[in-house]
């Protein structure tokens, strides 16, 4: 296990297990034939030219970095599987045959632990992240900047906008992925395409009323913080869960944006926290954020604009005040229909090779878990291929996937490539 933890897995950008992967990765890319290097914000890269290096390549990848005590398959088994099935075509000889050239990526940094900013690889790659990124630094005041010359890698704002790639260049991305939730294993199948993956934006609600003594403050007279941001957060649940019950088919939704939430949006409260947090005081303040999350952005943003003003509703009532910060937005990405038919195709000749006939349908689905290719779809078109895992869990030491999904993973970007 590479990791800064002994007892679990953790691995964040440019960290020394960070490091020890990215020369792991380095290793395993020139095993399989490709040409490799490292570049100035850390990611590996391997590439083959094939047939004619001066046309456009196709990039394939995944994160390299983790959450604290993640799992073994994310962004990891992305990498290994692209490797895994280059290095097949190696060592039969039809690497250099390839009629595009394929670049696998090994993104240094996906998942926004460190330095609470994501796809530092891949945006900078796509070029959707300014020179400023550099100046950002992590809870110990260091920035990126210095944590790339600490493992000798010297970045200058010039030298960061170059890693941009040109869109001429490029064919298209794909990535493969676990999928992260329960819809393979519900309908028991081991690979799925992605047609798309969700819209997001993240709040944080501060509810401000009175701070008082829990003893002497009677009930009328209060201005309780707390409750009013539970019913808050029950509000949410409810709106979330039923939209078509809150949302007016007006300006800011319409009939078909209303159908899709229905079956697309999701909301969470993940963070709360009180002030001055004890027991015998009536909190002054209360905040917490809400993760809202849909694959239709007029559906979201018509949903955020009828939260917030029931929200101030809720705090006009109950006489507290309260401020809504839009901390993240991010806009849902449509993966291209011709590398999902690409991928599907891929995914029924695995299938197909290691069960025989196969009845049903390879079923696409939407992530509602953010990934590379949202960074990756400013600067060309994207696909993405999901893989079963065990009880939809990641983010975890429990996430796992079966030896036989890795192999049908490997399989199946092997057909892919072996037909672009």
């Amino acid at each position: 296990m590479v990791s800064d933890a002994n007892d679990y897995l953790e691995r964040t950008f440019l960290s020394p297990a960070s490091m020890r992967a990215i020369h792991l990765t380095q290793k395993w890319m020139e095993d399989a034939g490709l040409r490799t290097w490292v570049d100035q914000m850390g990611n590996v890269h391997g590439r083959v030219d094939g047939v004619n290096a001066n046309t456009e390549a196709l990039l394939v990848g995944s994160h390299l970095d983790t959450v604290v005590d993640a799992g073994k398959f994310d962004g990891s088994l992305g990498i290994v599987s692209a490797i895994s099935a280059l290095k097949v075509m190696h060592v039969h000889g039809k690497l250099q045959k390839l009629r595009r050239p394929v670049e696998v990526i090994a993104f240094c940094e996906e998942e926004g632990v460190r330095f609470q900013t994501t796809f530092l690889g891949s945006g900078a790659i796509a070029g959707i992240l300014p020179a400023t990124t550099l100046e950002i630094s992590d809870k110990r005041n260091v920035t990126i900047k210095e944590v790339l010359k600490e493992n000798s890698i010297e970045a200058t704002e010039e030298s960061f906008l170059q890693l941009k790639y040109d869109a001429k260049s490029v064919w298209g991305y794909v990535e493969l992925h676990i999928e992260q939730g329960p819809v393979l294993e519900q309908v028991g199948f081991p690979l799925g395409v992605v047609k798309g993956i969700a819209g997001q934006t993240r709040l944080k609600v501060t509810v401000r009323g009175s701070q008082g003594h829990a003893g002497t403050v009677p009930m009328s007279m209060r201005q309780d913080p707390m409750v009013a941001a539970a019913e808050q957060i029950v509000l949410i649940e409810s709106l979330c869960k039923h939209p078509e019950e809150y949302l007016s088919y007006d300006g800011h939704c319409s009939d078909s944006s209303i159908k899709s939430l229905s079956s697309s949006l999701v909301c969470t409260v993940g963070e709360i926290s009180t002030w001055p947090s004890a027991s015998n005081v009536i909190p002054g303040q209360v905040t917490y954020t809400v993760d809202i999350r849909a694959i239709d952005d007029l559906g979201r943003e018509a949903v955020i604009y009828d939260l917030s003003n029931r929200i101030y509703q809720i705090c006009d009532k109950r006489s507290v005040s309260c401020l809504i910060e839009h901390k993240h937005d991010a806009g849902a990405v449509i993966c291209d229909p011709e590398l999902s038919s690409q991928l599907k195709s891929a995914a029924y000749s695995a299938l197909k090779k290691m069960e025989g006939d196969i009845q049903d349908e390879v079923p696409t689905l939407m992530s509602g878990a953010g990934h590379d290719a949202m960074a990756m779809s400013r600067l060309t078109k994207v696909g993405m291929l999901f893989v079963r895992c065990r009880g939809g869990i990641s983010h975890s030491p429990q996430e796992d996937v079966l030896d036989d999904d890795v192999w049908a993973a490997g399989l199946a970007f092997l057909s892919f490539l072996e037909n672009l």
